[in-house]
């Protein structure tokens, strides 16, 4: 029978089923952090209870560290806020307790969670990866699956390894066609949020095929498979190709000689059969695609830098009319005003969506050319900077 890349990885981790559809898959990989893993190890002590398979989890501290240099170098007592170096502090004691791989604040290892475990070979194609974070659907670029846990389920994967899952329908997102100038991976899954809505999603693995996501980095990759979360999906994916191989080739972590050569193999496997079923398909053209401006409080209140801010007669029901004024009225913003003419007081830039080299090296880009000269026309309006959802 044909297969989805979904399906494949929930068939080659699949554990157990029961009649009510409830499944046990196994974990590969956890991924933990200050701000989700205490109770989870206090449910340990509590229960004596020791870690299942201790390489298959690694910790790294991500959302309480300071980014100051002269903070940083003091390592956890360098954390001004207490409640953030209480975490952190207790997250280092929990690793040293259980005997968990920790990158901790000082190490040249430690950084954002979803950043880490790429770059260091942690997460690998044909993986199941998860995180007490929302945003763990970001290692779907290697073709994994993966997607975020809470509290509960961290407890339970470090005690067996394993999780209790429902399997989820199949979403092929197709972009075909060439991108324009200017148009960046985060543009390309705002317009797919925008068309499809915030809850477009809701109990979808999705998977992004079509030229354009083959023409992205894996950095790029990442940033779409990140946002499915936006769109009301748990999980992102990306099937695996030679970019996907090259990616992982000499990192720390990654299987070497023979054994590199094996996992290859398998790796090239994970892709969609041609003729596999998808519950839902929806289609964009890749070259239609301008930079997007999210300009509300919602990720699917996006459009093109050319448009201007949506009017209550262009809400396509009452329910979004309110979500509009209220819109307004948080941003600032009036109804028909043009997108260039919003102003611009502070571009945060590093969060998980955007925070690897390719993303940073980008930024200073910009920065340099707004410090020579204008930035370039497009399509005859001034190009605004990006001000989407982080």
């Amino acid at each position: 029978m044909a297969k989805t890349l979904y399906d494949k990885l929930w068939d080659d981790h699949l554990v157990k089923q029961r009649d009510d559809g409830s499944c046990l898959i196994y974990i590969d990989r956890q991924l933990l952090h200050e701000v989700t893993s205490p109770q989870a190890f206090e449910g340990l002590k509590l229960a004596g209870r020791q870690p299942w398979r201790l390489d298959a989890n690694v910790a790294t501290p991500d959302h309480n560290v300071p980014t100051d240099k002269a903070e940083r170098e003091q390592g956890v007592a360098g954390i001004r806020d207490e409640v953030s170096r209480l975490q952190v502090q207790t997250l280092d004691d929990n690793c040293r307790d259980f005997g968990v791989v920790e990158f901790t604040i000082n190490d040249e290892r430690q950084g954002i969670v979803h950043v880490v475990g790429p770059e260091q070979g942690l997460t690998l194609p044909g993986m199941t990866v998860v995180c007490g974070d929302s945003h763990t659907a970001t290692h779907g670029a290697f073709g994994c699956l993966a997607h975020g846990i809470g509290t509960s389920e961290v407890e339970h994967v470090l005690a067996t390894q394993c999780l209790v899952q429902k399997k989820s329908k199949n979403m092929l997102v197709r972009v075909e066609g060439v991108l324009g100038a200017g148009v960046t991976s985060k543009d390309v899954v705002l317009a797919i949020i925008g068309k499809i809505g915030t809850a477009g999603g809701n109990g979808h693995a999705i998977e992004f095929g079509g030229q354009v996501f083959r023409d992205m980095s894996m950095e790029g990759r990442m940033t779409v498979c990140n946002m499915a979360i936006e769109a009301g999906a748990r999980v992102g994916m990306v099937a695996v190709d030679e970019k996907t191989i090259e990616y992982f080739r000499g990192k720390p972590y990654a299987p070497k000689g023979e054994t590199w050569d094996a996992a290859v193999a398998y790796w090239k496997t994970l892709t969609s059969d041609a003729d596999a079923h998808f519950d839902t398909v929806v289609e964009l053209d890749g070259a239609s695609i301008l930079p997007q401006v999210s300009w509300g409080t919602s990720p699917e209140m996006v459009v093109p830098v050319t448009a201007t801010v949506p009017t209550l007669a262009d809400a396509k029901d009452e329910v979004q009319r309110n979500s509009f004024t209220r819109a307004y009225q948080y941003m600032g913003l009036a109804a028909g005003q043009p997108i260039t003419d919003i102003k611009l007081d502070r571009v945060f830039i590093g969060s998980c969506t955007n925070s690897r080299i390719e993303d940073l090296r980008a930024a200073a880009a910009v920065r340099a050319s707004t410090r020579s000269s204008s930035p370039p026309a497009l399509n005859g309006a001034s190009r605004a900077a990006p001000c989407a959802w982080p």
